[in-house]
Formats: structure tokens, C-alpha cells, sequence
């Protein structure tokens, strides 16, 4: 008989080890990585501002189709061509502007669309995309992703997208490049009428035909590709008005309908969520789009104001602890780890996926402040350090940079414990909050660069963190504190780190708590015995030696 446990043990690990689309190795680039993970001459032309997505989801058929109506401004000298993206087997059947169609040349899953007629600089510009096609099936969602077509428990289609990583263009064509957003966006879908469809933004209408339904949804905040979704099953919707920084927050819940007295017990961590994160991150993002947590047939993901959730109304990750300290337990995983995205992924936004660690490393560290604000400051280290037998140190956080590669899924662990051993280092949490709260508002609804993050968080700690930053993101060195002890001396220095690294630590000598200020060469320090210890809350090994 299979143990149930291990099997579970064994599919945990399986994610931690993916945990997104492309978290694996990668050292031989490809044209195809470059056209989809650079600024090409094609997309640097044109400002994306608006998007309608109006489609129809045949379920039976595994088949969609439909256009984007693309909306952007001309803001330097036009390239010839424009570049939209679309994942084979997915097809664009026509490009019209101004009445007219336009030639498209295909190369791989980059398409490109001659523009015949000069635009001028400042120009606001429409263009409509038609496709259709048999989108790729996602084999493990969320990370081999793409459209999940399953069923419910009652036979009913049950069915959902997820593309982080892998890109929305391997379902619908856009400027698949996480540089650019729509400044708003409109998504219809046409869907066969016992359904329901959600996706992101507020539900306008729903319009109703013979046989099917068409939902339309608006968004009115920027968006990013990857965090626009469809989720179309046998929906019931329950909702809550929270009251908010901002003001009154409709936060909506669409379950399945056999699901509705779990979801309502479960969902209670869900203004949970929105007190603590709000205290510590600053107001939702996303006000004017509501809140809403989305039932789906995967384990779940952070698309904006659609949070998609699977985690079968249990707490911890599937009922497990990852920390393995109990306080895992405490919450569940995929309500606080997803919507903590709502701050760190969908308002601020990596300009290049190699510097996806923003996202997933501020967020695998939002799980820790929540049961901060709960459960009080210790229960959030033990937490987080607990996490720590998670990270590998297979390869550095930072990615390729122009060829649509993420670094390691040590992200999310070393990242968090990297903040929390930053945390250490600003000895204040009036600021340490202050700091999270200003990288919001700082960078609010803006995509960013890593060098935008450590230089906002260097001036406001006023420390160079330079060498810190490196020694983190950009090498798989942990700082190792070698020490001796001879004749009532400390002797300690560090080994394993880059170029000027020199963090003090908190250290028990003697008993008593004291910061000592190592560097690559040999310093000393008066001690009585042999008691001595690091902090744990800092992110380094301790060798004697």
C-alpha cells in the first residue's frame, strides 16, 4: 500500500522544486528566448495602453477564439514593423487597422505585423488581433501551465488558465514583455450558458444569447499579462465589504456551488490577510477593481484582483507546514502567499523576469508578517528560519537578463530569509515597516528593476548595501562566521563572500547580546569561556575552527 503522506511528501517537494514555469536550468539561449525575453526594435516603439480581450471558449472542443483590440501610443520613431506575440499551436488569423489587414510574418511564436502607414510620434493607435486555436493544455498547473480543461466533481466543466512565466501569449495574443502593461484593460468571454466565467476587474455585464453567455469584465488599474486570467465552472458567489486604508474594499468570492460552506469558513483568513498585509505593505493596489478570490482546479496563483485558489480548504500548504514549526498551520498558505502578490508582483512589477525574486521573495516573506501581525514576532522568525532547509543554493536568484529567464526557486525562501536578516540589520520595525510601505507607494502600479530596489532600500536605511545585495542575489555563497577561541580571545572573521562584504551580526558572548563587525581578515575580541552563539535571525553558517 502507497503511504499517502509520502506521496504528498514527494509532489511537495516536486513544487518547491519548480515553483514557476521556468526554474530550472538554462545556459544555451535561443533566438526565440531572445524575441520573447528582450526589448526587441519591434515592441520599443509603441506604449501599450489598453486591451480588449473578447473571446469564446468552446470547453467540449478545447478550442478558443476570438481578437484583442490593442490600444497604444506612438512614442518614438516607428519601427516598421510591430511585434505580437502568440504561442503555437495558437494562430493569428488577421491584423486590421484602420478597416485595413495587415500583413503578418511569422517567426517562431513572435509575430510581426507591417505597419504600412508612418505614424507620427504621440499618435493614439488601435490595431485588432483575430486568432484561434487549441491552446496548450497545461500539464501541471501552475507551473507547466496553459489552460487546465477539467471537471467537477458533478461532471460540469471546470477550467482556468495560468501562463506565469511561460507567458500569456499561449493563450492570447499581446505584448508578451513584463516591461510594458495596459494602463486598463476590458475582457469579454463567451461562454455555453449553464457556466460561469470570472476574471479580473469588476463584473459589468453579463450579456445573455441562446445557447451561450458572454461575461464582460473591466479592469481599471495597470495589468500585466501574465496576471490576466479566465475561470469558467459551475460558480456561486459569496461577498464582504472590508473596510479599508482607502476606504470601502468589496472583496467577492466565486467557489463551486458544492464548496460554499468550506469557502465560507475557509475565506475568513481572506480579511485577515488584507488587515495585516494593508498595516504592513500600505493600502490594496487594486481598490477601484475589487478583491476577489477564485476557486480553480490547480493549486493557485496571483492574478490581479482574480486570485485563483486550490488549496482545498486546508491550512498550510496542502494541509502540510513548510516551515515545519507548527505556525505554518496557522494560515492558509495559498489565500496569504497569492494575495501578498497583490502587492509584491502585480503593483510592483519585475521589468525583466530575471529579476522575479521582487515578486517571490518579498511574498514567500509577506507569510511571515502575517503571523507577525497575529501571532507576534517571534512565531514569524521561527517561521521563516524554518523555511530555510527549503533553499538549495543551486544557482543565484538573478536570471539571464533578455532572454525570459528566472532565476533559482530559491526566490522564495532565500529570499525571505535575506529580508528578515535585513530586518535584523535596520534594528527598528517602525522603519522596517516604513521601508515596505514606501516601496509601494514609491513604485505604486510601476515595473521595476532589482538596482531600483536595492538603491531605494540603501538610501532609506542609509547603509550601502551593496556588497549585501550581491552576496544574496547575484552568487549562491552563504556567509560562513569562521571563529576560534584561544586564550580569553574571539577570533572570527568571514569566509565564502564577495568583495567588501563586512554585515554585523548579533552575536551571545558571555551571556550578553553584543553586535560584533566581521570582514574578510581576523579581528578579536575579549572573551571569559566558551560561550558563544549567532543570532539565528541572521542568514549566515557559524564554523569553528
Amino acid at each position: 500500500m502507497i503511504n499517502k503522506h509520502i506521496v504528498l511528501t514527494l509532489l511537495l517537494l516536486s513544487a518547491l522544486i519548480s515553483n514557476a514555469q521556468l526554474l530550472q536550468e538554462k545556459k544555451d539561449f535561443t533566438k526565440q528566448d531572445t524575441l520573447r525575453g528582450s526589448i526587441t526594435p519591434e515592441r520599443e516603439w509603441w506604449d501599450l495602453t489598453y486591451y480588449h480581450l473578447d473571446i469564446e471558449v468552446k470547453p467540449e472542443l478545447k478550442f478558443i477564439s476570438g481578437k484583442n483590440t490593442i490600444q497604444y501610443k506612438v512614442i518614438s520613431e516607428p519601427n516598421e514593423f510591430m511585434q505580437i506575440d502568440l504561442q503555437q499551436p495558437m494562430e493569428i488569423t488577421k491584423a486590421i487597422q484602420d478597416g485595413k489587414e495587415l500583413e503578418v510574418q511569422v517567426e517562431g511564436n513572435a509575430n510581426f505585423i507591417l505597419i504600412p502607414k508612418k505614424q507620427e510620434i504621440g499618435d493614439i493607435k488601435t490595431i485588432e488581433i483575430y486568432y484561434d486555436g487549441y491552446p496548450r493544455e497545461a500539464v501541471r498547473a501552475p507551473w507547466g501551465g496553459g489552460f487546465s480543461w477539467k471537471k467537477d466533481k458533478n461532471g460540469k466543466h471546470f477550467i482556468a488558465t495560468s501562463c506565469q512565466g511561460l507567458g500569456a501569449s499561449v493563450w492570447w495574443p499581446n505584448k508578451d514583455h513584463m516591461y510594458d502593461e495596459a494602463d486598463s484593460m476590458d475582457i469579454s468571454v463567451t461562454i455555453p450558458k449553464e457556466l460561469m466565467n470570472v476574471s479580473n476587474g469588476r463584473l459589468k455585464n453579463i450579456e445573455e444569447h441562446d445557447k451561450t453567455i458572454t461575461t464582460h469584465w473591466t479592469v481599471k488599474n495597470p495589468i500585466n499579462n501574465y496576471g490576466v486570467n479566465v475561470n469558467i465552472g459551475d460558480y456561486v458567489n459569496f461577498s464582504e465589504v472590508y473596510d479599508g486604508e482607502k476606504g470601502k474594499l468589496d472583496m467577492d468570492y466565486w467557489v463551486l456551488s458544492y464548496n460554499l460552506d468550506k469557502a465560507k469558513k475557509q475565506f475568513k483568513d481572506a480579511p485577515k490577510m488584507m488587515k495585516a498585509f494593508e498595516h504592513w505593505f500600505g493600502p490594496y493596489p487594486f481598490y477601484e477593481d475589487s478583491f476577489k478570490l477564485v476557486e480553480v482546479p490547480y493549486l493557485g496563483m496571483e492574478h490581479q484582483s482574480s486570485v485563483t485558489y486550490g488549496n482545498q480548504y486546508k491550512n498550510g500548504y496542502l494541509g502540510m507546514d513548510l516551515s515545519d514549526t507548527g505556525w505554518g498551520l496557522k494560515f492558509d498558505f495559498i489565500i496569504i502567499h497569492e494575495a501578498g502578490h497583490e502587492w509584491f508582483a502585480n503593483n510592483i512589477t519585475n521589468k525583466d523576469i530575471a529579476d522575479m525574486w521582487i515578486h517571490e521573495g518579498f511574498t514567500a516573506y509577506s507569510e511571515n508578517l502575517f503571523l507577525d501581525y497575529y501571532y507576534g514576532k517571534d512565531a514569524s522568525a521561527e517561521y521563516v528560519i524554518g523555511t530555510r532547509k527549503r533553499i538549495q543554493n543551486d544557482r543565484p536568484l538573478i536570471g539571464e537578463y533578455g532572454v525570459n529567464h528566472e532565476g533559482s526557486g530559491d526566490m522564495y525562501y532565500k529570499g525571505a530569509n535575506m529580508l528578515h536578516t535585513l530586518r535584523q540589520l535596520v534594528e527598528d520595525d517602525d522603519k522596517w515597516r516604513e521601508i515596505l510601505r514606501g516601496l509601494n507607494a514609491e513604485f505604486y502600479h510601476q515595473t521595476v528593476t532589482t538596482k531600483q530596489i536595492e538603491d531605494y532600500i540603501s538610501q532609506q536605511t542609509k547603509k550601502d548595501l551593496t556588497a549585501f545585495f550581491n552576496q544574496y542575489l547575484r552568487t549562491t555563497q552563504i556567509p560562513t562566521l569562521e571563529y576560534k577561541i584561544e586564550n580569553s580571545q574571539l577570533k572570527f572573521r568571514y569566509n565564502n563572500i564577495v568583495d567588501d562584504f563586512d554585515m554585523p551580526i548579533e552575536v551571545e558572548i558571555d551571556g550578553k547580546h553584543e553586535w560584533i563587525f566581521p570582514n574578510s581578515e581576523w579581528k578579536t575580541k575579549p572573551i571569559k569561556g566558551e560561550d558563544f552563539a549567532v543570532d539565528k535571525d541572521f542568514y549566515i553558517y557559524s564554523k569553528k575552527v
